[in-house]
């Protein structure tokens, strides 16, 4: 086998690694944000907080900025597209596709906590932005989006939680296992 080949033989195989990565993350946002949440009964327009941002983390985190936007954009929009909220899949698509890649890109040097924190952060600003102008554009109202802030802040605040203890055991899991260089 020539060098040539077997590089394009470890590139193939990398990015079908990337791909299948990619794809359960993806599943797992969808999943996460489609079996563990709740309708909240203070925000008038519905307002809903799930588990989905979990995994987006964990993928941004663990596997990058673009794995991170796809998953979150796509496995969350996704859920609005079959959920019966699918006026917000496009909003959805690009605020939560953001926070995954913002998320990914801070995190991708350095993984320690305080980058970690920092990169929850930047999620909960897009997330509470992102959503309130989207309100805006949806019902026409500049006041009545801020109801939904503090269930944008609980839904953030717990993922950010769990994230903050699960991570380093992943990312321990992940270094012996999938991300291992061949």
């Amino acid at each position: 086998m020539s060098t040539n080949s077997a590089a394009a033989t470890s590139s193939n195989s990398s990015r079908v690694k990337s791909l299948a990565i990619t794809a359960i993350c993806l599943v797992l946002v969808y999943v996460f944000t489609s079996v563990v949440n709740i309708r909240l009964p203070f925000a008038p327009n519905g307002g809903l907080v799930h588990l989905g941002n979990v995994p987006l983390f964990v993928a941004a985190i663990l596997f990058g900025k673009r794995t991170g936007m796809i998953a979150g954009g796509i496995g969350m929009g996704l859920f609005d597209l079959l959920s019966g909220w699918t006026l917000w899949a496009p909003f959805t698509l690009v605020i939560v596709g953001c926070m995954g890649f913002v998320v990914g890109a801070i995190t991708e040097k350095r993984k320690n906590m305080g980058f970690i924190v920092l990169a929850l952060i930047a999620a909960c600003a897009i997330k509470i932005v992102g959503y309130y102008f989207a309100e805006v554009v949806i019902y026409g109202n500049w006041v009545v989006p801020f109801t939904s802030i503090p269930g944008n802040l609980i839904q953030i605040g717990v993922a950010a939680v769990i994230t903050l203890i699960i991570i380093k055991p992943l990312q321990a899991a992940a270094e012996h296992t999938i991300l291992k260089k061949a």
